[in-house]
């Protein structure tokens, strides 16, 4: 008697992965090169499936969330408001780190999709084409948090219009040579979108030509950057940051070079950082309503699973905290 095929068999001839056979089986994504390789061995062998193996409940309670690092006080907020929320609502959430890579952030959809969740919360670095494609194949509601999202549901911060305020707020205080710390621009929302609204709050006040670095989100690169811009301008009068963090780096490296802040140089960040206050002299920040942001993507989740009417863009307001890490009154600006 011949041996009955297996998921492991279909892997094995397909030339591919039994997790891939699994997701294929399960609709999931799976890239069409890929699908049609499989198509071909269960033609071929006239494999026929375990239904039983595939049904799944109809309800799990589980949410899926997934976000770019663990290490960071904007994530933990929003994910704490977001935990809260469907605790309260009788969900369990599930947390996925993809540690800033897009590809685990592909892979932790599919492992979500793999125990059954009801819904995902995707704090994504970028949303790309992979992204979309598999958004649009996936059979349960996702909404993306942090990033536009024009095909599906977005929540997002105002980042445009916070690093405007920024940057007229240093224009105005009389800065005239201004570095920026910003980071890459596979994130669109602080790569791009807050740096463009940073530059054209400069420009309205007369400074077109600052000196901008990018970096990852760390406290050493944020070092780095800061370094060369240095360099680059010795007389430097102030630095925005894209995160508190930066921030952090560029303390280290402005008190290394015997600058005085804000004496020499003020210094700005993004984040409101609980340890933004205990820095000497405390950091002038902008601070995002994270909580906010974790409570309308679960609320929206959780209508969106019970097939009720959202909003297909919601946007966070933001806070702006005056420390005194900025000189004033160093000239009118232009």
């Amino acid at each position: 008697m011949a041996k009955k095929m297996t998921m492991a068999d279909i892997a094995e001839l397909s030339g591919v992965g039994k997790s891939t056979v699994s997701r294929f089986f399960n609709g999931g994504y799976v890239k069409q090169e890929t699908k049609e390789k499989i198509q071909k061995v269960i033609k071929e062998y006239n494999y026929m499936p375990n239904t039983f193996a595939r049904l799944k409940a109809k309800q799990s309670n589980l949410i899926g969330v997934i976000v770019p690092t663990l290490n960071s006080k904007i994530t933990g907020r929003v994910v704490t408001s977001i935990d809260r929320y469907l605790r309260e609502k009788n969900y369990t959430t599930l947390i996925q780190s993809s540690d800033h890579d897009i590809d685990q952030e592909l892979e932790n959809i599919q492992r979500l999709l793999q125990l059954n969740v009801d819904g995902i919360l995707i704090s994504s670095i970028a949303i790309t084409q992979d992204h979309k494609e598999l958004f649009q194949e996936i059979q349960i509601p996702v909404v993306v948090l942090a990033q536009e999202y024009d095909e599906g549901i977005s929540i997002v911060d105002d980042d445009y219009r916070a690093g405007k305020h920024m940057g007229t707020y240093i224009g105005k205080a009389g800065h005239r040579k201004v570095g920026y710390i910003g980071v890459y621009e596979t994130d669109e929302a602080v790569g791009i979108r807050r740096k463009q609204g940073v530059l054209d709050g400069l420009q309205e006040c007369g400074i077109t030509d600052p000196i901008v670095g990018k970096s990852d989100y760390s406290f050493i690169g944020g070092q780095k950057v800061a370094r060369e811009i240095l360099e680059k301008a010795p007389d430097l009068d102030a630095i925005i940051c894209a995160t508190d963090r930066l921030a952090f780096g560029a303390y280290k490296i402005l008190h290394e070079a015997g600058k005085r802040i804000p004496d020499d140089v003020s210094v700005v960040g993004f984040g409101g950082y609980d340890e933004s206050t205990l820095l000497t002299p405390e950091l002038t920040t902008l601070k995002f309503d994270s909580y906010g942001m974790g409570y309308f993507g679960a609320e929206t989740i959780l209508k969106m699973i019970q097939k009720k009417r959202v909003s297909k863009r919601q946007v966070v307001d933001y806070t702006f905290i005056e420390g005194k890490s900025v000189k004033k009154n160093k000239g009118d600006a232009k």
